[in-house]
């Protein structure tokens, strides 16, 4: 048994609430490690097809684990119910590879926003070498991290930087991104209600071991369309030998704000890679948020120990930012306001400043 099981300061998350994803897991897991506070989550993904941990999950808890030296129950396979008390957190050069205990292309991307948090809260820099799927379904891209997520960071005072070293593509993965986290000195509030007038669309349209007309055909694509509705883009083509395995993407991004991706896959044209991308681009534009979904809830979790209040706009009360939402709101004395309407807004009041300070 973990001795902090009686420990009064012991959270118990039911994993099954709301989304009830991976997503409870990561963001519950990361801001335990930051407070240094013990957590038990039940019931783990228990309404997927395959519930409790699968290898991207944990992998997930093992490196939290690492990082902060803590006692761990339950982190197995198929494991529905999870005991983790962090005791010090320490910074330092980390290697994890989400395939090792088993085949997988989880997502690199996902395993470094878990790790984010408490390493920016550690004394020290931290370097990272991420192992796993770069571009798979269902989870942001490499490049999301790289022209959204980390922007956005950028302007709340969190420096950070990853770089792509392989591309990692399902069902393969075998991708490779290192990461660098600097320490924090203090995060401020984040203040984005309406779109940026005139920001830029960037993007990139890439394909790995696969024709590079591929590639081409997206950009030509996705051009047109934006053209059409009167809007530019810089659009660069990429091809890339480094993968273990066949892929193509297109991406689209207003920097620091929103990003958009589709993956290719036996059947589906180029052209209709493109469609899907660009599609979501618009309904974004359509919605005069200033950020997009995707955004709204990776930014809950840091805004929450900002030294002020924040509030942005975001195109709908997403299922994965209501859940998120409610696990910062079981750890922290912080209180987030969903405001549904067109477009939503989040208004986050965060926890008092010093509670970092509190941790053992």
């Amino acid at each position: 048994m973990i001795l902090a099981a009686n420990d009064p300061r012991m959270v118990t998350l039911d994993g099954s609430h709301g989304e009830g994803g991976g997503q409870i897991l990561r963001t519950a897991l990361s801001l335990a490690v930051t407070l240094r506070r013990p957590l038990a989550i039940t019931r783990i993904r228990a309404r997927r097809p395959k519930p409790g941990l699968q290898p991207q999950h944990l992998a997930v808890v093992r490196a939290l684990a690492a990082i902060s030296a803590a006692e761990v129950r339950g982190d197995a396979l198929g494991s529905t119910e999870l005991s983790f008390a962090p005791r010090v957190l320490h910074a330092g050069d980390y290697r994890f590879d989400i395939g090792a205990t088993r085949g997988s292309a989880g997502s690199v991307a996902l395993l470094f926003q878990a790790l984010l948090l408490p390493l920016a809260f550690a004394s020290a820099p931290s370097r990272l070498t991420l192992i796993g799927g770069t571009h798979v379904p269902w989870s942001p891209p490499v490049h999301y991290l790289t022209e959204v997520f980390l922007p956005a960071l950028g302007e709340i005072g969190l420096e950070a930087k990853v770089v792509l070293d392989r591309w990692g593509w399902y069902p393969a993965g075998g991708g490779v991104a290192e990461g660098m986290i600097l320490p924090v000195t203090g995060l401020v509030g984040f203040s984005a209600e309406l779109p940026r007038t005139g920001a830029p669309i960037i993007g990139r349209s890439a394909v790995s071991r696969l024709p590079r007309s591929i590639a081409e055909r997206q950009r030509r694509r996705a051009l047109e369309q934006l053209a059409a509705a009167g809007l530019e883009a810089e659009i660069t083509v990429e091809e890339d030998a480094t993968a273990l395995g066949p892929g193509t993407v297109l991406f689209l991004a207003v920097p620091g704000r929103a990003g958009f991706s589709a993956l290719g896959r036996r059947g589906l044209r180029a052209e209709q890679v493109a469609d899907a991308a660009v599609a979501e681009l618009f309904a974004y534009r359509a919605s005069a948020a200033a950020v997009d979904d995707h955004l709204a809830d990776q930014l809950l979790p840091l805004l929450a120990l900002a030294a002020r209040a924040s509030i942005f706009t975001c195109p709908t009360l997403s299922p994965h930012l209501q859940t998120v939402a409610w696990v910062v709101e079981q750890l922290l004395p912080a209180h987030i306001a969903l405001e549904d309407g067109h477009p939503a807004c989040v208004r986050i009041e965060p926890a008092p400043r010093g509670i970092l300070s509190q941790v053992c």
